[in-house]
């Protein structure tokens, strides 16, 4: 059994990133965490009734990956640049140190929203053999409408990493679902049918049916 924990700037990307490879580790009988590194707050400009309808999303996501372990961290989203980067690094240290996870999935480091560069640059800091010995992999994932929409050619996502989600497509198309409030029809990118396209091209490119694709940073034995 591994110990897996997926960091996720916002409720959705751990689905949209990696929610195949995490039901096919859950299936192998490894051991799933989840952190979410932002936290919505009644002082910004969304409603109330907004803000608990995201809540009920997230509580339904929850139950239907039976974390081992879930937490919200209390930073708001797109203000994460305002946060020094030592409380942040510590804050994820901390939750290493307590989880000592064995796999970590991170954001693609060069993302077009900034709160994911910050925190996969954090979580690399933390994360080094030294501070977080536990960790044997670091893999990161990619996010439509975040990895590609970054149109530098020198920063743009290559793939080294391919997991086979063809037995996982339509459940995390379904837990996909449960995001209401952030996916939208085609052409929107966070859509069912962008999240079943990349899956299929992904597959292309590997040799399988449906595929998420990874960019694998660290590993040692």
């Amino acid at each position: 059994m591994k110990k897996i924990l997926v960091f996720a700037p916002h409720p959705d990307d751990e689905t949209i990133g990696c929610g195949g490879a995490l039901l096919r580790h859950k299936e192998n009988g490894d051991e799933i965490s989840c952190v979410i590194t932002t936290k919505l707050r009644k002082s910004t400009n969304l409603s109330k009734e907004l803000i608990s309808e995201k809540e009920n999303e997230i509580e339904k996501v929850k139950k239907i990956y039976n974390f081992k372990f879930f937490e919200m961290l209390d930073f708001t989203p797109s203000e994460l640049d305002t946060i020094p980067k030592n409380l942040l690094i510590s804050k994820i240290s901390d939750l290493l140190s307590k989880n000592k996870p064995e796999v970590i999935y991170i954001p693609y480091i060069n993302d077009a929203h900034t709160d994911h560069q910050i925190i996969s640059k954090a979580i690399t800091s933390a994360s080094k053999w030294f501070r977080s010995e536990s960790i044997k992999e670091i893999i990161m994932y990619e996010t439509l409408s975040e990895t590609n929409y970054n149109f530098l050619e020198t920063e743009e996502f290559k793939p080294n990493y391919f997991v086979d989600i063809t037995k996982y497509l339509v459940k995390k198309l379904e837990i996909c679902k449960c995001y209401k409030t952030e996916f939208q029809k085609h052409p929107f990118p966070r859509s069912e049918e962008s999240i079943r396209s990349l899956a299929k091209l992904r597959g292309s490119q590997s040799g399988y049916e449906a595929a998420e694709s990874f960019k694998l940073i660290f590993k040692r034995k």
